[in-house]
């Protein structure tokens, strides 16, 4: 997953920071400026889903988080996507994020393609302060992102491979390291000649890794308006990267991604993520 840069912009607000960590709104303490903490404000607040570009919205008949009615407030010319927090604050449970999540989704597919997606875990009390310290201040770049998104959507592609089968592959192909590791092999070794070999398939691995990432980017850059390459999660994940695609344009994607894993002889893994809400690209620092 190029790796997402670290992006901080605060926002004070009383006794709290308003704080913008990699482009999505999160609260921070105000009196402990050496650690970056999440934290929620206390008393019964409004959970905060996402932002609609749009300050009409029809009534959507969905729950989120602790099962609450999904509903909408106007600002300004936008629309803010809450319900009312049933808690102090939410951990990141697995439930919980999918819920948030899911919030996001159902909203899209209710028509309302377009959605800037905020991060799990904001409650908030009051909207004028919202407004005044959020929306106001960044008014030209949320439009910015509104235009930027429309008529686009996130699809993302995770790709793991099984390192040892991939090792017996490339020893099968490769015949001249082969035969340098045969040589080598009942033999009592050199810390070099260990370190050697060692560097050699490293090397070759690392390689043989890249060709299958260059061969992802090959087909798929060039369906993409813009991409986001983020950190691989687990030792067996090579690539994980976000595409920003036409909406429509999907179908096609998904086909090349068919394409690539007959390719591959179906040896890797890929995980296709087709319909989401667009987080690698709602960054509010450009």
């Amino acid at each position: 997953m190029r790796a997402l840069c670290l992006r901080t912009l605060r926002v004070k607000l009383g006794e709290l920071d308003f704080t913008v960590y990699n482009g999505f709104w999160c609260v921070r303490v105000a009196y402990a400026p050496y650690k970056l903490m999440m934290v929620f404000i206390m008393g019964n607040g409004l959970y905060l889903y996402g932002i609609l570009p749009t300050n009409r919205v029809r009534p959507l008949a969905l729950l989120g988080l602790d099962k609450q009615p999904i509903q909408t407030h106007p600002v300004n010319e936008f629309s803010f996507l809450y319900s009312e927090a049933q808690q102090d604050r939410y951990l990141a449970s697995r439930r919980n994020l999918l819920g948030h999540e899911d919030v996001l989704e159902k909203v899209m597919q209710h028509g309302y393609r377009t959605v800037l997606p905020l991060q799990f875990g904001l409650i908030v009390k009051d909207w004028e302060n919202v407004k005044a310290q959020l929306i106001v201040p960044y008014q030209d770049r949320l439009k910015e992102l509104f235009h930027k998104l429309e008529g686009k959507r996130e699809v993302g592609v995770k790709i793991f491979w099984e390192e040892t089968e991939e090792l017996n592959r490339l020893m099968i192909e490769n015949q001249e390291l082969r035969e340098k590791r045969d040589r080598l092999e009942g033999k009592r070794l050199s810390m070099d000649e260990i370190i050697g070999i060692g560097q050699e398939i490293e090397g070759a691995m690392q390689n043989r890794q890249q060709g299958i990432i260059d061969k992802f980017q090959q087909i798929l850059n060039p369906l993409a308006e813009e991409i986001v390459e983020n950190d691989n999660l687990t030792s067996a994940m090579i690539y994980n990267a976000a595409y920003l695609i036409p909406w429509d344009t999907e179908p096609q994607f998904s086909d090349k991604i068919e394409e690539i894993d007959h390719y591959f002889n179906n040896r890797l893994r890929i995980r296709y993520n087709n319909f989401t809400a667009p987080f690698n690209f709602a960054q509010l620092n450009p």
